[in-house]
């Protein structure tokens, strides 16, 4: 008989699994009757599906308040610039995307890590003497959040910890957690414009932590650091020996009283990987495409780590090619006046929203220097009725119809978060809004009549 024969049985009163055999090398096995295994459909998420965890979604979803019916919606929640329709891309961003599709050269893959040509522009685009770049310290990815994913995979593992400012973006905790990385969450200070308490920070390093993550300009407080305060922050990376995540995803979106300074300019000693795209400066976030820049001068991250990026940026195959294709002219063809012009309008509206909740008894902003957002403190103990910063944010919008972010979703409860990149209009509206809400729920403390009389 052929050793590779399958034989079914003739017998009319077949059993109940059907008695197929397979024949090999003359030898037969029962394939039906597997060892150690009963046939039953058990289909269950993975664990990585399981501790993947959005904190915004959660809290959001959970807001079961309908909007008052009688009132306009006003979002000042999401950190979209595109959502209103006031802050559309310059036209040769457009039409740069318009003729590398018309082009026809863009319509098959890309190497993983992105089109040599493409990785060139940025790097060219970024270089500085203090940090030289080339296109081999380039890898392009599928947004800046994607660049955040590969880095935190590439240099931490499941039972490592990573260091992750409070208040500070959730996407840090949510990726970590899936992947089994402990998260340590290192204090902001509002009253020192969200300064890292550089003490706090240090005490939570041992000899797991895997990496610092350090996001200037700062989403959700829209604070910029300082040079000192960078070198600073540099100098215990350097003692503890810890890389650096830097998120500079909102890197030049600062106002005319700041500055930005790129982390890696700042120090030869530390290795860091620095994450951006053109999500946020050039008004995009839809178009997906971040990149990483690997600074290493001193070859502490060495090829395995620039090895193991090009090894993870395979699991997806990269970034969309066409606007690879559009990278050059989107990066040498979009005028100056356009990044002004959307500087000038967020500092504008910085300004407006600040001047206003800042005279509202009960509320404490803190002045922003850059991103979209600023962060606003709530003096809870002169809103009795409202347990935390999540009841407050609901009832805003069940009363006012206006949505804001409680910041516990990004571990800081007792503040919200504005978006500040609606219409005038809007935050003026919602503004006058939050003062009416306010006033009709502020409350003097025990013992401070006296201020509430003057």
């Amino acid at each position: 008989m052929d050793p590779y024969v399958i034989q079914m049985s003739s017998n009319s009163n077949l059993p109940s699994i059907l008695d197929v055999h397979v024949n090999i090398g003359g030898r037969s096995s029962l394939v039906g009757k597997m060892k150690g295994r009963k046939a039953r459909w058990s289909v269950k998420p993975s664990d990585m599906s399981n501790k993947t965890f959005n904190p915004i979604r959660a809290i959001v979803d959970s807001m079961k308040v309908k909007p008052n019916p009688d009132k306009t919606m006003i979002a000042l929640s999401i950190g979209d610039p595109t959502v209103f329709g006031n802050l559309p891309t310059d036209p040769e961003i457009t039409q740069a995307m318009k003729d590398a599709l018309d082009s026809g050269k863009y319509n098959g893959y890309a190497p993983s890590i992105g089109y040599l040509s493409s990785r060139e522009e940025i790097a060219s685009y970024y270089h500085q003497p203090e940090a030289p770049l080339e296109a081999k310290d380039v890898i392009l990815t599928s947004g800046c959040s994607q660049a955040i994913e590969l880095c935190l995979a590439v240099l931490a593992n499941p039972g490592q910890n990573i260091l992750v400012p409070r208040p500070g973006f959730s996407l840090y905790r949510t990726l970590a957690e899936s992947m089994g990385i402990e998260v340590k969450l290192y204090n902001l200070l509002p009253e020192k414009s969200w300064e890292i308490d550089l003490k706090q920070l240090e005490s939570l390093i041992d000899e797991k932590t895997a990496c610092l993550i350090v996001n200037n300009p700062s989403n959700p407080c829209g604070s910029v650091f300082s040079k000192s305060h960078l070198q600073k922050i540099l100098a215990v990376a350097a003692r503890q020996c810890v890389p650096i995540l830097a998120d500079e995803i909102y890197g030049d979106m600062v106002f005319s009283d700041s500055k930005f300074e790129p982390l890696a300019t700042l120090s030869s000693n530390v290795p860091i990987l620095s994450c951006g795209g053109l999500a946020k400066r050039w008004l995009v976030p839809g178009w997906r495409l971040g990149w990483i820049l690997i600074h290493d001068r001193r070859d502490i991250f060495g090829n395995e780590i620039r090895d193991g990026l090009v090894k993870l940026s395979q699991r997806i195959l990269g970034p969309c090619t066409i606007v690879q294709g559009a990278l050059k002219s989107i990066l040498h063809r979009t005028p100056q006046e356009f990044y002004h012009n959307t500087l000038s309008f967020l500092k504008s509206n910085a300004d407006l929203c600040y001047g206003a909740l800042a005279a509202i008894p009960g509320l404490q902003p803190v002045r922003p220097s850059g991103a979209m957002y600023l962060m606003v403190g709530i003096e809870m103990e002169h809103f009795p009725e409202f347990e935390n910063d999540v009841e407050f944010t609901e009832r805003l919008v069940a009363e006012q119809s206006v949505h804001c972010l409680p910041a516990t979703c990004f571990e800081y409860p007792n503040f919200f978060r504005v978006v500040i990149t609606v219409p005038k209009v809007m935050m003026l509206e919602a503004c006058s809004r939050i003062q009416e809400f306010c006033e009709l729920h502020y409350h003097c403390a025990e013992g401070s009549q006296e201020e509430c009389d003057k």
